[in-house]
């Protein structure tokens, strides 16, 4: 046998050795090393929804960050179901069993009513203000400049279920003795506050409503908004779309949400994180702070447990 090979046999009687001590002394190294470590428990979850204020992408782009900093500082895994449309989130809060949700101001009094949920939250947007109003534009070229000059014209409602969007407006047509299924050629609803504005601009209506903020927003990033419309009616101010926990949410997470909330702005992370979220911070909010959408909807009659848009006259 050559020096090469005694090489080549110690070295490999030297791995056998070393496996043989490993499976015979230590009582079978694999096994231990294959032994699966436990799993770390799943952290519950939070389902919490959003209304369509823009576009489905552009909602979870505004508000997973924001879900990201509450799931850290509250403990649990928030998860995002941004609705197709506003009135789909009183059945979906239900049957997808949803914890909480960024209510608008309309759908928030119909949910309370009918459902139970407690406000805890609203932001404070970059400008000051935790409120928003409804417009009523057109065209600036449409020669329109009064309900008298509305008669049979298209009209771009957002949602039945919105408050800028469909409510205030009805406000407005009924203020003129006017019957707006009579006096419109035709009116129809986008989905969204974004859609609505853009469905006028880009002549697919001749009047449509929606809110403010959403208004501003898309105005500083076209230039077209502010240059061909006009707005004819603005309606009082409504508190800004608010988070709102389902009644039986367990007490210790619904107070760790809304400390989170609450407390974030004094946070370095939290105050980034809001600066993106086009807030300064969040402030405690109550039933009491949706009154004048208590009124708005005793002055049109309805009824919050039975609303329906067929319902009107």
């Amino acid at each position: 046998m050559t020096q090469n090979s005694s090489r080549s046999m110690s070295s490999i009687s030297r791995v056998a050795v070393i496996i043989w001590l490993c499976t015979v002394l230590v009582g079978g190294c694999s096994r231990e090393s294959a032994q699966p470590s436990k799993p770390e428990p799943r952290r519950q979850s939070l389902v919490i929804g959003l209304v369509p204020e823009q576009s489905i992408f552009k909602q979870v782009e505004r508000y997973e960050p924001l879900a990201e900093y509450l799931s850290a500082r509250v403990g649990l895994d928030i998860k995002l179901i941004v609705l197709p449309r506003y009135g789909k989130i009183l059945n979906s809060f239900t049957s997808q069993k949803m914890d909480a949700a960024f209510f608008g101001s309309f759908t928030y009094i119909l949910a309370h009513a009918r459902l139970g949920v407690e406000v805890i939250a609203r932001p404070v947007g970059l400008n000051g203000t935790s409120t928003y109003h409804g417009l009523i534009f057109v065209r600036k070229d449409s020669h329109i400049r009064s309900i008298r000059d509305m008669r049979g014209k298209r009209f771009a409602f957002v949602d039945r279920d919105t408050t800028a969007g469909f409510l205030l407006p009805l406000e407005y047509f009924k203020k003129a003795g006017v019957n707006y299924k009579t006096y419109l050629r035709e009116s129809y609803f986008t989905g969204t506050h974004e859609d609505a504005i853009y469905d006028v601009l880009d002549r697919k209506a001749d009047i449509g409503a929606a809110k403010n903020t959403e208004f501003e927003r898309l105005a500083a990033a076209d230039a077209r908004i502010k240059n061909e419309l006009a707005i004819l009616a603005q309606s009082p101010d409504v508190p800004e779309n608010s988070l709102a926990v389902r009644r039986d949410l367990d007490a210790s997470v619904k107070e760790k949400l809304k400390a989170a909330l609450l407390n974030m702005h004094e946070d370095p992370e939290g105050a980034r994180i809001l600066n993106d979220f086009r807030a300064q911070k969040f402030i405690e909010t109550t039933d009491n702070s949706f009154r004048p959408v208590y009124e708005y909807a005793r002055a049109l009659g309805l009824n919050l447990n039975t609303w329906n848009v067929s319902n009107l006259k």
